[in-house]
């Protein structure tokens, strides 16, 4: 059975009421998790005053998934969805504890390219761009998510493919259009 195959099962393991699958699930997920955290500490960079290890995340992140197990959990997609929401709440309320100690502060633009990203000094930013990504999933729920995982998680156009079921070149053209979205909203 591959590693798909796997977190299905586990996934509808959980929804039977199997009490190991989650622990068993987390066990299978955690390298990817880690890999999605990896990326987001790479982006924020090496900040002696950061707050969070890649390690603290995925953890912070288990926890909230933990609080997902009594849904219905459709599948994978599904599961890696709600993680890299999970990713980008735990990111989120990081930024809003950033900005309510400094309130202000010399804030740059935030770009919505893959490259870098600091807490400390984009918390502000960040925290619009989550209420965009909100707004966002009020007319296109898929392209919000594709916004979780490519930014939030640092999946490729591949992975979210994947994940989502749909071809690389549709999320390549919906991740255009929703970036294109974004940057428009948070000039004005």
């Amino acid at each position: 059975m591959n590693k798909k195959d796997n977190i299905t099962r586990l996934l509808a393991d959980i929804r039977s009421g199997q009490s190991d699958a989650y622990s068993t699930l987390f066990t299978i997920v955690y390298d990817q998790l880690k890999e999605m955290a990896r990326y987001h500490m790479r982006s924020v960079g090496s900040n002696q005053n950061q707050t969070l290890s890649k390690t603290a995340l995925v953890h912070e992140v288990y926890i909230k998934l933990d609080n997902y197990t009594e849904s219905e959990w459709e599948n994978r997609a599904h599961f890696y969805a709600i993680a890299s929401k999970c990713m980008r709440h735990v990111l989120v309320d990081l930024a809003r504890k950033k900005t309510a100690e400094k309130r202000g502060g010399k804030q740059r633009n935030l770009t919505l390219q893959e490259d870098r990203l600091s807490i400390e000094e984009h918390a502000e930013k960040l925290i619009d761009l989550d209420l965009l990504i909100e707004e966002m999933a009020e007319f296109d729920k898929r392209k919000s998510q594709i916004v979780e995982m490519k930014f939030f998680a640092g999946m490729t156009i591949p992975d979210i493919a994947d994940v989502l079921n749909v071809s690389a070149r549709t999320i390549d053209r919906d991740w255009l259009k929703a970036r294109s979205w974004l940057l428009q909203k948070m000039k004005s």
